[in-house]
């Protein structure tokens, strides 16, 4: 595999925004473990593997274990994984193939129960983004294996 174009010195413009982007998420008070779990697992759906080696190396410096890293693909039937985690890997989901599902006024009550509303932004901003650099990444080839946290 290689690498067609590096749209971070193409366009650095377009990276900081980026940036900016991941920085407010950051900055929102979202758990990091959380965090790390939603961007795995957005990866996973989407087949971004650069993504995928860069978010479960972050994951496992911040202390991530590697039972959950590995079922995260099947949180549905693991027990290891909180509701709050449940109620944001189903939102990740949901969002991530919005074409292919309904945001219901159901399911919408059902994960605001486990975030107050500027979590749930936050939350959301967090899957606009791993569902940006994911598309970056898969477009553009940028090389898996590289990343060091």
């Amino acid at each position: 595999m290689e690498q067609r174009l590096n749209y971070a010195k193409i366009a650095p413009d377009a990276l900081k925004a980026m940036l900016e982007l991941e920085k407010y998420v950051a900055d929102s008070g979202l758990e990091r473990s959380l965090y790390e779990l939603v961007k795995t697992r957005a990866s996973q759906i989407n087949g971004c593997a650069y993504c995928l080696d860069m978010h479960t190396k972050d994951a496992r410096k911040a202390g991530e274990t590697e039972q959950r890293l590995y079922a995260l693909s099947a949180w549905k039937e693991a027990p290891f994984y909180t509701d709050r985690e449940r109620a944001a890997l189903a939102w990740t989901e949901a969002l991530t193939l919005i074409a292919e599902n309904e945001v219901s006024d159901a399911f919408y009550e059902a994960t605001i129960k486990c975030f107050s509303e500027k979590e749930l932004v936050a939350l959301t901003m967090a899957i606009v983004a791993i569902n940006g650099w994911n598309r970056l990444a898969i477009s553009f080839r940028t090389v898996p294996g590289s990343y060091e946290p």
